[in-house]
């Protein structure tokens, strides 16, 4: 829990895998959010689309800055690929959401120096944090 709240209290920049210009996805939502409450978001997709405002990127390596945070918004069997890629970039942190579950790769970043959190979603995180109540959308 510790993490957790580090993390969304004294993180400044978040680069988010898999986030794609469609706001009924996890990863629009979740960026939205933390965005709005002062976070600077890096769209990481293939697409390399502008979303939310944010010029987006293809891949982690092509981030023009150090993130703080990596939110890994992939399926779990292509989890590892992205925490390896945050641990080559020099991330702080990787971010596995409800549902995404690499244990191996969460070893591998914490074994890099990485701070993990896995299985938890940053908006319910955000709410407790906060006191209570259902994150705002």
């Amino acid at each position: 829990m510790d993490v957790i709240r580090r993390l969304l209290g004294e993180s400044g920049t978040w680069a988010f895998v898999g986030l794609g210009d469609d706001p009924s996805r996890t990863a629009y939502e979740q960026a939205r959010l933390l965005q709005t409450r002062g976070k600077r978001i890096f769209p990481v997709h293939p697409a390399a689309r502008t979303v939310l405002g944010e010029q987006g990127y293809a891949s982690l390596a092509e981030v023009p800055v150090k993130v703080d945070v990596v939110g890994v918004y992939r399926r779990s069997e292509f989890a590892g690929q992205a925490v390896d890629e945050a641990i080559a970039a020099g991330a702080g942190a990787v971010w596995l959401p409800l549902g995404v579950v690499d244990e191996a790769a969460a070893q591998r970043a914490l074994d890099a120096g990485l701070d993990v959190v896995m299985n938890r979603c940053p908006g319910v995180e955000w709410a407790l944090r906060r006191g209570g109540g259902s994150p705002r959308r």
